[in-house]
């Protein structure tokens, strides 16, 4: 082994994290056909059952809503939940299914807020992202506005938002605002680009995270999730005691 490779496998585990620790994964796109996510029933069982030989318990999945792209209702949302649960079940898995929805703050947000039927996990809590070209110009009216109305606002991988990468100042704002901040697992892998993983490792370093995600979409990202489990920054996030998941247990 070469210099610069053992400098290298110096930043690495010898042994993965022991993701049964995380227990619940608050953040997938597993119910087939209706987003980017898994394209059949087959890939989405498949990809449940690899979860649940690492260890977690519990799968809250959370289909895009975006406006005209990802149409998904309340009614599309849940009549997935429930066949992939049958189908989960025929296939012998245990490990507990639910559903709520990523929602992306856009024009037509504020509709979908004001219906009353946007779907929550554990303590009313929401999650959101935003858009990676630029933040929405209400973004703050908005969350302000989930916030009076009672829900605990999750954003979505902050990390991966590049604008923001020379404002920090940018994310500190949103944390005084009381927003919980969601790690994407594979953030830590390199699976984005290098920049992700250099701020992802800075948010951990401040304890800004509360909850971990996979953002499991295919097969890819599940192999990128088997690479995290061996960065140190993956260990040091749990160590924090931050991290909420076990809560929606």
């Amino acid at each position: 082994m070469g210099l610069f490779s053992k400098i290298f496998a110096t930043d690495k585990l010898s042994q993965p994290v022991y993701l049964a620790a995380i227990g619940v994964d608050m953040h997938s796109h597993l119910i087939p056909g209706i987003d980017d996510g898994c394209k059949t029933i087959e890939q989405s069982v498949e990809l449940i059952r690899q979860m649940s030989e690492l260890g977690y318990s519990k799968l809250i999945t959370t289909p895009h809503v975006q406006g005209e792209v990802y149409v998904n209702t309340p009614e599309i949302i849940l009549a997935g939940l429930d066949n992939l649960r049958l189908e989960v079940e025929k296939a012998g898995i245990k490990i507990k299914l639910d559903a709520a929805a990523e929602y992306l703050l856009d024009d037509r947000f504020e509709e979908k807020l004001k219906t009353g039927t946007l779907l929550t996990f554990g303590k009313k809590f929401i999650l959101v992202e935003l858009s990676y070209f630029s933040p929405h110009p209400r973004m703050k009216e908005l969350i302000f506005n989930l916030q009076l109305e009672g829900f605990q606002v999750i954003l979505a991988h902050p990390e991966r938002y590049s604008y923001w990468f020379t404002k920090f100042n940018k994310f500190e704002e949103l944390k005084d605002r009381g927003i919980f901040f969601q790690l994407n697992t594979n953030s830590l892998s390199g699976y984005y680009d290098q920049a992700v993983k250099k701020t992802a490792e800075k948010f951990i370093d401040a304890q800004m995270y509360d909850f971990i995600g996979t953002d499991l979409h295919n097969e890819s990202y599940m192999q990128g999730l088997i690479k995290a489990q061996y960065e140190k920054s993956l260990d040091k996030a749990l160590s924090s005691g931050k991290i909420k998941n076990q809560s929606l247990m």
